[in-house]
Formats: structure tokens, sequence, C-alpha cells
């Protein structure tokens, strides 16, 4: 095989790999009777492949991602399993290490609700499968998985703040992603 064709076929998968896969989030999602609007949307990726979509859901359209963190009123973020690759040990992991980025490693306080949140993605997690994180102000965080409720963590604006911190802080899971989220 000659130089060419090699790099035409290498460059060809890398190409496959590196495509965003944009599954069908949805424009809009029902939280407690608020109708919130996808803010925007993008692609975690890892070593050049995607892994999940992220969509952020809010009520009016921002792209200021500390307000939105702070905000204490009904949002959501939307993840949609796009590779076969992920695993719920590398989902936990990839999760611990963003909540540990969000809080600058203090996440001590809200043990107990971090322990609820992981709970829920040690379950199977296969291609396909989609979890919405909707908070609702008094009522906490709510996680569905393929539309099912899962868990309900009421762990107050500390706990809202880390896990909408995961994709919106500082040290954000995907800076893209973020990019994508903020419109």
């Amino acid at each position: 095989m000659n130089i060419t064709v090699r790099f035409f076929l290498i460059s060809s998968l890398l190409a496959l790999f590196a495509l965003p896969t944009q599954a069908d989030i949805p424009g809009s999602l029902e939280i407690d009777g608020d109708k919130l609007t996808l803010n925007g949307q993008g692609v975690r990726k890892k070593f050049m492949m995607s892994i999940y979509n992220g969509g952020l859901y809010l009520k009016a359209k921002s792209t200021d991602a500390p307000a939105i963190v702070a905000a204490d009123e009904p949002m959501a973020i939307r993840i949609d399993m796009v590779s076969g690759m992920i695993t719920s040990d590398k989902m936990v992991t990839a999760l611990m290490e963003g909540l540990e980025n969000s809080t600058g490693g203090n996440i001590a306080p809200m043990q107990q609700h971090v322990d609820q949140f992981i709970a829920v993605f040690q379950q199977e997690i296969k291609e396909g499968d989609y979890f919405d994180l909707a908070y609702s102000p008094g009522k906490g965080l709510e996680i569905y998985k393929q539309g099912s409720l899962k868990a309900t963590i009421d762990g107050g604006m500390p706990f809202k703040k880390a896990i909408f911190g995961i994709w919106l802080g500082e040290k954000p899971a995907d800076s893209n992603l973020k990019k994508g989220m903020l419109g």
C-alpha cells in the first residue's frame, strides 16, 4: 500500500472518531410545571471520541456560566450517551473528578449527597441511555434515567452548584462542551 493510500485511510479513521455526534436532544423539557428551553448543547469528547452529548436547559437563555451555576431556579442538564465505550465505572470516575474540580476538592461537607448521586451512575450504562439532572428550588436535584426518576437529592444550593459546576465551572469536564451548553 502506498503512502497516499495509507494517509487517506488513517485520516478517514481519525475523522470518523472525531466527528461530533449530535443526538436528538429535545428543544425543551418540563420540570415541575416549568418549561425549560435548550440553552445550548455540545459533545463530551475523550481522546477524540464522542462520549456523550450534553444539553443545558434554562427558563431564559444565558451565556453567563457563574450566574447559571449560582441561580436558585429550575434548570436541567441532559446527558445522552452516544458511545458504547463508556461504562458505569468510567462515568463514576469522570463525575467524581468533575466534582473534585467543581468544589475545589471540598466534597466532604456534601459526601452523603455525592454518594446518592454517584449511586445512580453505578448502574449499567450503555449507548443510547440518557440522564436528566433536573434542579428545582426547594426540592433539590432529581435524576432521571430514560425518563424514569432514579433519585431525588435535597442537598441545597451547595450541592446544586457542585453538580452544575461539573460542566459549567472554572474547570469544566470539557471546555468545548461548556461552550456548546452556553450557546
